[in-house]
């Protein structure tokens, strides 16, 4: 059985997960002081690389209980950590506003309502005969569409950041290792993890961010944590109409559930998560284009360009995300499946205070 180096005078952690929460979590202990190991048998090829990148903050609806306080959080760390990491990409940024759409008349009512209680939060109603809805309407050959506007939340490029954040890493001299973790155990104050290529890492502390898998590294009748699997899709649709031109759309916008990005004049992408299946089945990317009663031509099948799709975790019987600190060095972040992106920040700001305890 291969060892690798053990030699470190600080503590060693090892961050089992390489999506945006493994990496984030990473760069925040190494600044302070901490060794870092990250273990991931794909590094790169996870559900965070099939996200959109929205960070929908001020927008969110329900202003109560923990879901509201880690997304507030959330916003206030965002912009320090594009200060941090523009010392590496000096173009990442958050692309703002963003625009909540809705064809029906009830949900708007809705809308408005709150936004009329959450003022000189950057919030506008945006009603059918605005500028912005003008534009969509026409493209989208609807009279109906309306909605709000939030100029304080945004979208972030995920390509770009997860980029980004590779770069800081190996700047940071952070260990990757490209493996699987498939058990843990601790000895003596240590964890001992072993990897599926025989490796053995002897840590002081282990972060479990692989989603899904993390239930396969701990004792379930002890901890009691259930995940569900569900669905992250995305298709891009390209055109030829002279007619139609997506420039005229804002960058992002969200239309009776669907999140829109404006790639170029003649591409967009849709997407959404699909809280019911764990999988894609018949027909699942085509009904991404069926949002709305009356639709244009051009939103079809026909157009549909190239399709993907990302397989994330649900808590299941308890709110989202888990935030655990499951024993001694052992903490368990996972469960993040919307907003992976929004809330990477308070979660390494969290397990940050944790370590903080658990090594005075």
């Amino acid at each position: 059985m291969k060892r690798l180096k053990e030699n470190f005078q600080k503590p060693h952690i090892l961050i089992v997960g390489a999506g945006i929460i493994g990496k984030f979590n990473a760069i925040e202990l190494s600044q302070l002081g901490y060794q870092i190991t990250i273990a991931d048998p794909v590094l790169d090829k996870n559900s965070s690389s099939a996200a959109l990148g929205l960070l929908m903050g001020n927008m969110y609806q329900k202003r109560n209980g923990r879901s509201w306080i880690l997304r507030k959080q959330s916003i206030e760390l965002w912009p320090k950590w594009i200060k941090l990491l523009k010392q590496f990409n000096t173009e990442l940024h958050i692309e703002k506003p963003l625009i909540e759409l809705t064809s029906n008349d009830a949900k708007f009512e809705k809308l408005k309502k709150f936004v009329k209680e959450n003022t000189n939060q950057g919030l506008e109603i945006l009603e059918k005969e605005s500028f912005v809805i003008k534009n969509i309407n026409k493209t989208f050959k609807t009279k109906h569409l309306k909605g709000i506007i939030s100029h304080k939340d945004g979208r972030i490029d995920p390509r770009s950041l997860l980029d980004t954040l590779n770069i800081y890493l190996k700047n940071k001299k952070i260990t990757f290792l490209k493996d699987e973790i498939i058990k843990i155990k601790r000895l003596h104050k240590q964890w001992i993890s072993t990897s599926r290529k025989n490796n053995e890492i002897k840590t002081d502390a282990i972060i479990l961010c692989n989603s899904l898998n993390a239930l396969n590294l701990i004792d379930l009748k002890t901890h009691k944590v259930q995940l569900k699997r569900v669905l992250g899709q995305a298709i891009e649709i390209c055109i030829d109409e002279k007619e139609v031109d997506f420039l005229s759309l804002p960058k992002h916008f969200n239309i009776n559930g669907k999140n829109i990005l404006t790639l170029s004049k003649n591409k967009i992408v849709i997407g959404s998560t699909d809280e019911y299946h764990d999988k894609p089945e018949d027909n699942v990317f085509e009904k991404l284009t069926d949002f709305l009663e009356k639709k244009p031509l051009w939103l079809s099948k026909d157009k549909i360009t190239r399709k993907w799709f990302g397989i994330r975790s649900r808590p299941d019987g308890e709110p989202s995300p888990i935030q655990k600190n499951l024993e001694d060095g052992l903490i368990l972040c996972t469960g993040f499946y919307k907003n992976g992106f929004l809330l990477a920040p308070t979660c390494s700001n969290w397990v940050a205070s944790e370590l903080k305890k658990y090594f005075l």
